[in-house]
């Protein structure tokens, strides 16, 4: 991997996690005129699908992966919509909080699985960045431990490790396949999962009102960038270091949650988010430095 790649995929995924964290935000504001997160769910998986059969087409690309990996991206597309609906669960359990701090386990889950099957070499500057860079989400999510309920602590642990899988994964079938086209079996399997479970429901809430239309639109849109971003991201750098950098996320919605909906923000939040911030941007120097370094013995 060049360092210009790096930088690019680097790049992409913080605007990745800024997307995701304003599409969470305007979600919310939708929530307040009559939808909920299932209807959200379903609808937000849709608009990506659409999206990637245009590109797809566009490139003169199939759309059909070989049959080995199609079957892996459908079970992958599942899995997508298991920890997405398992996340919800356990934000209708637990304090928000404490359920995205959970939920944000999987940058560490993601790390743990490659380097169990030793598909990708885990520096030890990834591993303390990691772990530094979860206990500062912890103080900028500012975390308190009352209301705990083991099954919202499970839905929150499935939620994790589901998206660990399809971040590894994904990067594993990226090699035989166009990113857009695993990316295209994931989103696609998932809208249809949501819509069969929303007809068996048999209740499908949708915005009451003009404000609520312009967030349920806003937050389909930027999740729709945000969700081929992160594959692109995962395409280009890895899972490790793709996870790693979504810390910035739920940084991005605290910040689009104090500008667009008013929301206070305490000292230790902000030291939170400054601890996360140094975390990532050393690991981001130190991987660029063994890069460098790298290339230079290369020449040598």
């Amino acid at each position: 991997m060049d360092t210009k790649r790096e930088i690019l995929g680097i790049a992409i995924v913080v605007g990745v996690s800024i997307c995701f964290a304003f599409s969470n935000t305007l979600a919310g504001l939708s929530y307040r005129s009559g939808a909920d997160p299932f209807s959200v769910s379903t609808v937000r998986f849709v608009l990506p699908s659409l999206i990637l059969i245009g590109l797809l087409r566009a490139a003169g690309k199939p759309i059909l992966m070989p049959r080995r990996d199609g079957m892996i991206g459908i079970g992958l597309g599942i899995v997508t919509a298991i920890y997405a609906w398992s996340l919800l669960s356990a934000i209708e359990v637990l304090p928000v909080p404490l359920a995205v701090l959970i939920f944000f386990l999987f940058p560490l889950f993601t790390s743990l699985i490659v380097a169990v099957f030793g598909w990708e070499r885990l520096t030890r500057v990834t591993v303390i960045a990691g772990l530094v860079a979860f206990g500062g989400l912890a103080l900028a999510l500012g975390v308190t431990w009352s209301g705990l309920e083991l099954i919202g602590i499970v839905f929150g642990l499935i939620a994790a490790f589901g998206l660990a899988i399809v971040s590894v994964v994904s990067s594993r079938i990226m090699r035989n396949s166009d990113h857009r086209q695993v990316t295209l079996y994931l989103v696609a399997t998932a809208a249809i999962t949501f819509a069969v479970i929303a007809l068996v429901r048999g209740e499908f809430l949708l915005p009451q009102t003009t404000t609520g239309w312009w967030a349920f639109a806003g937050t389909n849109i930027l999740f729709a960038i945000a969700m081929i971003g992160f594959f692109i991201g995962i395409s280009m750098i890895g899972p490790v270091k793709t996870t790693l950098f979504s810390y910035l996320e739920p940084l991005a919605t605290i910040a689009a949650a104090f500008m667009l909906l008013g929301q206070s923000l305490e000292t230790v939040q902000f030291v939170g988010a400054l601890v996360v911030i140094f975390a990532l941007l050393y690991a981001g120097w130190a991987g660029l430095r063994q890069q460098r370094l790298r290339l230079s013995g290369t020449r040598n």
